[in-house]
Formats: structure tokens, sequence, C-alpha cells
């Protein structure tokens, strides 16, 4: 998908903006950015229920004070599913015998806040919650055909997850995260149904 071609570029730039940085540097004093690879585990989403790899998250927050964190985020995931041949009744007398792949593209976006321990140590753990809007592409690929719906819904997010930096001194580390996500989304593409979507998965990337 473009929108996931872009995302990937733009996270390459910021990989590379980071490891330019001088050591003690930030791009802003008191902040912090994440770059993370992401995992996510759709929970009976009704479509493309398959584990994947294929998504990223990027986010970034300001200390408002010692402990708390508060700024933007914005993520994607896409899960795939291969769909043996099978007959679906479309309704009105019309039916449709096919092999299909389901996808499921979600990007959402909003504010992200941390409540931060230890931040001026190696390990520096927190628990934080993401909330905004979630877009999702709902996608049955058959033949040469693609039928899709769109859908925008609420986002929640809530997470567990540590920053390792191996030099205190040297504000460049490694980001390692548990999530659970919920959103509001609702739509059909041919005779499947989807009604909310929740997920849970991993993120591994860097911070800095």
């Amino acid at each position: 998908m473009k929108t996931a071609k872009y995302l990937k570029t733009l996270a390459c730039c910021v990989v590379l903006l980071a490891v330019a940085l001088p050591g003690k540097a930030q791009l802003i004093p008191n902040t912090y950015i994440n770059v993370d690879w992401q995992m996510g585990v759709p929970l009976d989403n009704g479509l493309a229920d398959k584990t994947s790899g294929w998504g990223m998250n990027f986010e970034g927050g300001y200390f408002v004070t010692p402990a708390i964190t508060v700024g933007p985020f914005l993520s994607y995931q896409t899960n795939l599913e291969s769909i043996d041949r099978q007959t679906l009744d479309l309704g009105d007398g019309a039916a449709l015998t096919t092999n299909q792949k389901h996808a499921l593209f979600q990007l959402p976006f909003g504010v992200a806040s941390r409540y931060n321990w230890l931040t001026d140590s190696i390990f520096q753990p927190y628990v934080g919650m993401k909330l905004g809007a979630s877009y999702a592409e709902l996608s049955s690929y058959y033949y040469v055909v693609r039928q899709y719906t769109e859908t925008w819904g609420f986002y929640l997010s809530p997470e567990v997850g540590v920053s390792i930096f191996p030099r205190p001194d040297y504000r460049m580390g490694i980001h390692v995260a548990l999530y659970y996500s919920y959103a509001t989304n609702e739509g059909d593409v041919l005779v499947y149904r989807v009604n909310n979507l929740n997920n849970f998965g991993l993120r591994v990337g860097i911070s800095f």
C-alpha cells in the first residue's frame, strides 16, 4: 500500500537522523522520540486474523514533569489472511465462488502519554496510554478484483515498556513495549463483518 511505503521512507529518514546526532544531543530539549518495528496479533477482528510483523510505530513526547511525557504518535499495521476456495451467498440469488486474500490495514494516530520511572538510569520503564483516531481499510482480493471498505473510529491503547540506554550520557538506546489496542471501527466486505478492532502486540525499536 502506498501509505505504508511512505511511512517506511519516513522511518528510514528518522533512523538516519538519529544516528547522525551527537551523543548528548536531542532534537528538542526534554523530549524523547521512538521509531519501532511492530508486530500485531488480531483478537477476533472478523477479517485477516493472522499475526503480522508488517507494522511500525512513531512517537515523541515532551517531559511536562520529570516523570510525565505527552506528545503525538502515529502507527500502522497490516494483517493478511488467505481464504480457501468457497462459495459466498451475496443475497438476491447472487453467489461468488473463489479463493481470497483478506487484508486489514490500520492507521491510528493521536496523543501519547507516559508515566516514566528511573529516568536517569540505564533501564527506564514506563506505562503509557495512546488516544486518538483510527483509519482502517478492509479489503478482499479475488481474481483480479479488490473489494474494500474504508472506516474511521476512536482509538485507545494502553502500553507498558522500557527504554534501555547502555550509556546514560549517550541519548541513543533500545525501546521495547507490549501493547493492547481497541478501536471502534466497523464495516462490511462481501459477507464479512468487522465490529470493532482489538489487537495486542510487541514493539521493538530505537529511542533517542
